[in-house]
């Protein structure tokens, strides 16, 4: 695509490295902190104390690979080095037509539904230390969000000061806190916290306990549908609890969960305050979609619907994004997508969606970024590292 401006992923991630809780944690925990093991059948997966399920590598760094060759075997050796090497970030950057990522965990994902949380906030907290230090080569165009186990709202508050103090912009929030619920009056301090220091806290897939790719009604792809409900019982806790009602500057960003659902969704919501509102509990004075259009932030990568109804949805509100490393990730042909996809947006729709709206959510300076798009794809920089994987047009030599 040929913009002449930034575009930001809102939504990418990293891979952890090896050591990056071993190394990072609370000696307390260096015993028994997540880390890797080499297996016959899967490969290199992290291993984490406490869960009965370890985490393959395969899926998480599987950007560019064909459909047919996914799986969740890998090797550390044979994943993207970007993913947990930040000297080669910038060049895989480049590649895609990226300008800025908002950077995400992966194992950290999984460590969000981990039952005990002592143990989820000291990795938690390890992982906040390492991923500072892998964005430091560049934090004009490597924003990492920090993570929280919110063991209680007051910790949560704490949490939120420190991940500040590291050059983080936002947190992302487990699904499901220990004390209680999100929309209870407890969180109204740590709502207003994040306003006040303009953290910005977003809710990602798959970790809520309600999220999971192990149901057990029907093949695996049938429960591939439900991963994004978890995000969905989210946002609509905190619209009809009056969340945003309370809290009218907080903004909450819903990550890869789509957007081509919401106009339904809102539309679900309105009419159930319209029509049964007398018997069904809501504490909110105005239409639900009110506050979802004005409080929410949705990011997705290849969603066709999302882009052909974005006057359907506040589109100030939807943010791009490629998803870097993992398997879902449009990258390396995400201007190849947008190209298709993003046709039917006006000029001032489409510098939002690609730009504008991350930018202004997370203050980021785009007049430091390079323009991206086709323009950055097609450039070379200087000096590469050896050992990159080269740039080519045929999907099936990339990996």
């Amino acid at each position: 695509m040929r913009v002449d401006h930034p575009i930001i992923s809102a939504d990418s991630h990293i891979t952890e490295a090896p050591n990056t809780y071993i190394d990072y944690i609370d000696s307390a925990y260096r015993e028994t902190a997540p880390h890797i093991e080499r297996t016959e059948d899967r490969g290199d997966v992290y291993v984490i104390d406490g869960m009965k399920r370890s985490v393959p590598m395969g899926l998480i760094a599987a950007a560019g690979k064909p459909a047919e060759e996914l799986s969740q075997r890998a090797l550390y050796e044979d994943l993207h080095r970007s993913g947990y090497d930040s000297s080669f970030r910038l060049e895989d950057q480049r590649r895609d037509g990226i300008s800025a990522e908002l950077i995400y965990p992966s194992v950290g994902m999984v460590l969000c539904n981990h039952p005990d949380f002592d143990y989820k906030r000291a990795s938690m907290q390890a992982y906040n230390r390492w991923i500072a230090e892998y964005c430091s080569i560049d934090t004009n165009r490597l924003l990492p969000l920090g993570q929280t186990a919110m063991r209680s709202p007051e910790e949560g508050i704490a949490d939120l000061e420190e991940m500040k103090a590291l050059g983080m912009p936002g947190v992302m929030m487990p699904g499901n806190p220990q004390v209680e619920d999100y929309d209870s009056l407890i969180y109204d301090d740590f709502w207003a916290a994040c306003v006040d220091l303009s953290m910005v806290p977003s809710f990602h897939i798959l970790t809520s306990t309600t999220d999971a790719l192990s149901g057990h009604r029907g093949p695996k792809m049938a429960n591939f549908l439900s991963i994004i409900r978890g995000c969905q019982d989210i946002m609509a806790m905190l619209v009809l609890s009056a969340v945003f009602e309370r809290h009218p500057d907080l903004k909450v960003v819903c990550v890869e969960a789509d957007a081509g659902w919401a106009p339904h969704f809102m539309y679900r919501m309105d009419h159930a305050y319209k029509r049964h509102r007398a018997w069904l509990t809501a504490k909110v004075d105005r239409p639900p979609s009110a506050y979802f259009r004005e409080n929410i932030y949705m990011t997705f990568q290849d969603d066709f619907v999302a882009f052909e109804n974005v006057n359907q949805m506040n589109w100030h509100r939807l943010m791009w994004a490629n998803d870097f490393p993992h398997s879902d990730s449009t990258w390396p042909w995400s201007q190849e997508m947008l190209d298709e996809q993003a046709a039917n947006l006006t000029t001032e729709q489409r510098r939002a969606i690609l730009c504008d709206n991350a930018a202004e959510l997370y203050g980021i300076d785009t007049s430091v970024l390079p323009v991206g798009g086709n323009a950055l794809a097609e450039t070379r920089a200087a000096g590469l590292r050896p050992g990159l994987v080269s740039a080519s047009s045929d999907r099936r030599n990339l990996c």
